[in-house]
């Protein structure tokens, strides 16, 4: 089963100086890390992907055959949804929805949060692509609201909610508060679309079924290499005649390759393998956050966690710490951080940790001697 990186990832249109590719190096040696489910290499991670196929089973050809239907019937079933389509990125999903909920409502706006991945991280490419016009809602240090949605007078087509939204440090609203912005959606005639890249991790905060989280929404797009760990790829769930056309804008978008199935295999076995764990990735989020926020210097964001994820709040200078977190990952060989972020806390800056299997090679004694030594070493 495919792994990930203990970082996360530039966006595509990042260009990395010899100091960062070098800083990426020395992080992806490791061989513990805080964040995501370890290193694995990529000779291990072909070979995993072969002991997934079925010794019966042939490639799809074209996004057709009976491998990826199966794939998508499935989950299409644990969403409680008509049907799903396997889309290389969650880029194109997205796109693809918002394009054709607009065409349906009659109007070129979609609705969603200032921090909402479509807008910060690809090129605005709904605009540049389809002619789609954002409605900007909410705060963009806060989840959006059922209050923010009744200062919405204007026609949308579609409103974007992201579970969790993860650049305010992966909150996630009540479900009354989800309940009621469904309603305002539906009262209004505006179709519900989900960024569900990490719905997957969302469970156990609602502890109710995907299902009965999906049901909420019109459509959604669920993530298949994030939480889940394989190499790529996405689904895009929602009524079967919805889903009939986003085929057919899949193939616009140059999305039906000769064949998905490397990437469909490695969805498979990362649903199989770790679908059951995100109560765990959960727990040991909540344990990770009383062991960092009792050390003076760190805050965090949530806290408790509502998900796997967190932000975690450092105090002091970005260069010095990173080049502390470097000196532990020379010295001890555990990756914590490789980059940090501004935040509007005077003398704080930021990393996004996210756990999953790597978290369990490190106790807690040790993650906090850890952070304590950055602490003193950018002191």
């Amino acid at each position: 089963m495919a792994g990930d990186t203990t970082q996360t990832a530039p966006e595509p249109h990042e260009a990395q100086p010899r100091e960062e590719r070098d800083r990426i190096a020395l992080f992806a040696r490791c061989e513990r890390a805080l964040s995501g489910h370890g290193r694995l290499s990529m000779r291990d991670e072909l070979a995993a992907l072969a002991a997934e196929a079925g010794a019966e089973e042939e490639r799809d050809v074209y996004g057709a055959g009976k491998l990826i239907e199966d794939f998508e019937h499935e989950i299409a079933g644990m969403l409680g949804k008509p049907a799903a389509v396997f889309m290389p990125s969650g880029t194109m999903a997205q796109q693809i929805a918002l394009r054709l909920w607009s065409e349906r409502r009659g109007s070129a706006t979609v609705a969603f949060h200032p921090t909402c991945h479509l807008d910060l991280h690809e090129e605005r490419a709904y605009h540049a692509l389809h002619g789609l016009r954002a409605r900007l809602v909410g705060d963009a240090r806060a989840l959006i609201t059922r209050a923010d949605l009744s200062a919405i007078h204007e026609p949308v087509a579609a409103l974007l909610l992201e579970l969790p939204q993860r650049e305010i440090g992966g909150l996630l609203p009540p479900w009354e508060e989800l309940a009621a912005q469904a309603e305002w959606a539906r009262a209004h005639g505006v179709a519900l679309h989900m960024d569900g890249a990490r719905l997957w991790e969302s469970a156990p905060f609602y502890e109710r079924s995907y299902a009965e989280v999906a049901a909420l929404f019109d459509s959604m797009y669920v993530s298949f290499y994030k939480g889940i760990g394989g190499i790529a790829g996405a689904a895009l769930a929602g009524p079967a005649d919805f889903i009939a056309e986003a085929r057919v804008w899949r193939t616009r978008h140059g999305g039906t390759l000769r064949s998905l199935y490397p990437y469909v295999l490695a969805a498979r076995a990362g649903l199989r393998h770790r679908l059951a764990r995100f109560p765990h990735y959960h727990e040991r989020a909540l344990a990770l956050a009383r062991t960092l926020s009792a050390i003076p210097g760190v805050l965090l964001k949530p806290n408790p966690p509502h998900t796997h994820m967190m932000h975690v709040y450092l105090r002091g200078e970005p260069d010095q710490l990173v080049a502390a977190s470097e000196t532990i990952a020379r010295d001890e060989s555990v990756a914590l951080f490789r980059q940090l972020w501004p935040t509007d806390l005077p003398e704080y800056c930021r990393f996004e940790l996210t756990v999953g299997d790597a978290a369990d090679a490190l106790s807690d004694d040790e993650i906090a001697g850890y952070f304590r030594r950055v602490l003193a070493l950018a002191s």
